[in-house]
């Protein structure tokens, strides 16, 4: 597929804060340029943006229903009740969990958690789980990632004495859940400066207002940042602002000191002795954690992030890495019968969206694939399959499209739903499929323009290559931690030339390792290109091409230079 390369020009305005920059700051053009673009205009905002600090975090108390919270969390432990911590069976919900479960074992052993099986309760609160908290005398349930709809849930516990606490990052309906307090800053009412927190980041948040209601020490909850950091890594969600800054401590914490459970992890994927960074986070962590609850239970990865000794860590990381695995081959085999149901569409072409079902699918990869469809045919995509009595499902999106919206308007068809922006579930009655499928489609087929459908590469400069100096990749590096809404920087360079080095690399010759000249210099710069080998003739005839690209450090045997990850090619006769 031929991807859009798209370059919004700077401003005249925006020149000039560039220069001011520079100038009072000493970095790079190119990175100053960046700053204003990303919205950060002044030297003030780009010193806080440079070196973030967490005496810039919100106060806790900002969030509505916050007061009510602490006291009743406060009136628990006084009263020495049995407290169970809740959270859904993601990255998100199982590091909520964990945060909150380590602060709080600190203060009370009358505490438990649950985390409710994907496949025999489904997303959210259930009431398998209120059941269990009143078999095992809990009055307070707090819920992390997960309650904001469960008005029923909540009425079903209040009758059997149990009260709730929703901490929560979902869009909330009209009506809000009666628990005793509904931390979420999507609130309509909600004056919370910074809206785009993680579950686990809300969570991290009540734990700060608890302990400033007690005066106990921040330092004790800056040790849980590495969980928050994860979770704001695989939930995707903006790294600007408030997570900015939990990002930012939390990594240090995860490069320096992680918990014993998630430096398991680190030691099963490899990363032992690397920096790293949120794309490891991404790639690498997160999908593991996430494995436990997508193959069997969710609670083995809380259990894995609460570890208490390195062998336990350890086996318990052995068990979640053969989940992963065994998630790698469920999604390649799920993947290729979707794809060969779309093959079958005699009108894909006209399609603007993508809807696919089938009873069998596992319910636990099925969010996998529909991003793995998405990403393939550049449209949106929900993948549906049956549990229990339900058709149940996960959508994911393009650019431009807000699939929770396409997929609230389907509401009266639904029996559950819930989500963001770009990615979101559902749940339906089989009879009422056809009809979903009907309207799901019509409403892309409205809203869809043809060029959001071809996939676009945002391009932040164009640079020469003699722009690329250790100066720049010192101020990148600045930039750091890369993520929505902070991506790192894509680069385009014009009339680019192979040094007459270049050659095919990797097991099936599918890579290119490049060395690369232009006119400003002679001094080759190195680069790689991943699964561009159709270009290789074109290269190695020496005519000039353009390339776009990330700059990046690369390590090999001890020496460290610079190199570009490039993500497009283009000749004059393909752009």
């Amino acid at each position: 597929m031929t991807n859009r390369w798209n370059l919004q020009a700077p401003t005249q305005e925006q020149l000039h804060k560039r220069d001011e920059m520079v100038t009072r700051l000493g970095i790079s053009p190119v990175v100053a340029l960046l700053l204003v673009q990303r919205g950060i205009t002044s030297v003030e905002e780009a010193k806080k943006f440079f070196k973030p600090n967490l005496n810039d975090l919100h106060d806790p108390f900002l969030m509505p229903d916050m007061d009510k919270a602490v006291r009743r969390l406060n009136m628990a432990l006084g009263n020495k009740e049995k407290i169970l911590v809740y959270g859904d069976y993601d990255v998100d919900g199982t590091t909520a969990v964990s945060l909150v479960y380590k602060y709080l074992r600190t203060y009370t052993s009358a505490l438990d958690y649950y985390i409710p099986d994907r496949y025999d309760e489904g997303y959210g609160i259930s009431y398998k789980g209120i059941d269990y908290a009143k078999e095992t005398g809990v009055t307070l349930i707090i819920s992390l990632d997960c309650g904001i709809k469960a008005i029923d849930k909540i009425e079903y516990a209040k009758e059997k004495g149990i009260d709730f606490i929703i901490c929560d990052h979902h869009m909330p309906d009209d009506q809000l859940p009666d628990a005793v307090a509904v931390l979420d800053a999507k609130r309509t009412d909600s004056t919370y400066p910074y809206e785009h927190l993680s579950g686990c980041g809300v969570g991290f948040k009540f734990m700060q207002a608890f302990a400033q209601s007690n005066s106990f020490p921040f330092s004790d909850l800056e040790k849980l940042l590495d969980l928050t950091a994860v979770s704001i890594a695989s939930d995707i969600v903006p790294i600007t602002g408030e997570n900015r800054i939990l990002a930012y401590f939390g990594l240090k914490q995860l490069n320096s000191n992680p918990s014993l459970g998630l430096k398991g992890i680190i030691d099963i994927c490899g990363l032992t002795g690397k920096d790293i960074t949120i794309s490891d986070i991404v790639f690498k962590i997160g999908p593991r954690i996430n494995a436990s609850g997508r193959m069997e239970n969710g609670k083995e990865a809380v259990d894995l992030l609460l570890a208490k000794d390195r062998a336990a860590a350890r086996e318990k990381s052995e068990n979640i890495n053969k989940y992963n695995d065994e998630r790698r081959e469920l999604d390649k085999k799920i993947t290729d019968e979707a794809n060969a149901v779309i093959d079958e569409f005699t009108d894909i072409e006209d399609r603007k969206a993508i809807v696919v079902y089938n009873r069998d699918w596992h319910k636990g990869v099925i969010g996998i694939v529909a991003s793995r469809l998405t990403e393939k045919y550049y449209r949106p995509a929900v993948v549906l399959t049956k549990s229990s009595e339900l058709i149940t499902g996960s959508a994911r999106s393009i650019t431009g499209f807000d699939i929770y919206k396409a997929i609230e308007s389907c509401r009266d068809l639904l029996e559950n739903f819930g989500g963001h922006t770009y990615a979101a579930g559902l749940s339906l009655r089989e009879e009422n499929l056809e009809a979903f499928t009907q309207r799901f489609l019509e409403l892309a087929a409205e809203e869809i323009i043809p060029e959001q459908m071809t996939p676009q590469i945002d391009i932040d400069a164009v640079l020469n290559l003699n722009d690329i100096n250790a100066k720049l990749m010192n101020d990148l590096k600045k930039m750091n931690p890369f993520g929505p809404d902070n991506q790192k920087p894509v680069f385009s360079s014009r009339q680019v030339k192979d040094y007459g080095t270049s050659k095919l690399v990797g097991k099936e010759m599918e890579h290119i390792k490049l060395e690369l000249i232009d006119d400003t210099t002679n001094a080759p710069v190195h680069a790689i290109a991943f699964g561009k080998h159709t270009f290789n003739d074109y290269i190695k005839t020496m005519q000039p091409f353009h390339i776009c690209y990330t700059v990046e450090e690369n390590t090999y045997n001890g020496n460290t230079n610079i190199q570009l990850m490039i993500k497009d090619i283009k000749t004059d006769d393909t752009e």
